[in-house]
């Protein structure tokens, strides 16, 4: 396929797919690789994230035929990555146990004063705000990875997720006061 072959958009490439173009699909998996991953590890699978995205990578190609096309293919992708994700905690035996781990970014090496006194505190923040995620529930903590740290809108949260559109407006809120109040007693405990 030449450059100027490549179809620019995600309804094209599942199209000539679903027609067995086998270049369509692993362009769609090069398209969502990056997010497919930071879902699995957001999610929890940690050490294990790239068994699932592959696998959800897998099972995406095998169950094309029944995306319909009423959320993003993206969205779509993400909520078989979201399942393979459950079902490695479930295999485990850790179903209360999804570990959201964030990407620590590598500070410059050479950082003046102020700038490190900033990446240390940042990082206390991150390491807060992680500890009080890891805290909630994990619905609580679903809805809060999808909507904030994956970005997804709400009609992508809803079919990530598989829940109402009214469950996924309420759950985000509820899980938005609970993570609050766990940070507002973090920050009391910490002085």
């Amino acid at each position: 396929m030449s450059p100027s072959e490549v179809p620019l958009n995600d309804e094209d490439l599942v199209t000539r797919a679903r027609a067995g173009d086998l270049e369509a699909y692993e362009l769609l998996v090069a398209r969502h690789t990056a997010s497919a991953y930071r879902t699995a590890v957001l999610l929890g699978a940690g050490p294990d994230a790239e068994d699932v995205i592959q696998e959800a990578f897998v099972k995406g190609h095998r169950k094309i035929s029944r995306y319909r096309g009423e959320a993003s293919f993206r969205s779509w992708l993400l909520a078989i990555v979201a399942n393979e994700t459950r079902n490695l905690h479930r295999s485990r035996g850790r179903r209360d146990g999804l570990a959201l781990r964030a990407a620590v970014a590598n500070p410059p090496a050479e950082i003046g004063e102020d700038a490190a006194v900033e990446a240390v505190l940042a990082g206390e923040r991150r390491a807060t705000l992680v500890r009080a995620l890891r805290s909630l529930p994990v619905k609580d903590r679903e809805v809060i990875v999808c909507r904030f740290f994956l970005d997804l809108s709400e009609d992508e949260t809803v079919t990530m997720l598989g829940w109402p559109r009214g469950t996924v407006k309420s759950r985000t809120s509820r899980a938005l006061a609970k993570l609050r109040a766990l940070l507002d007693v973090a920050e009391v405990r910490r002085g």
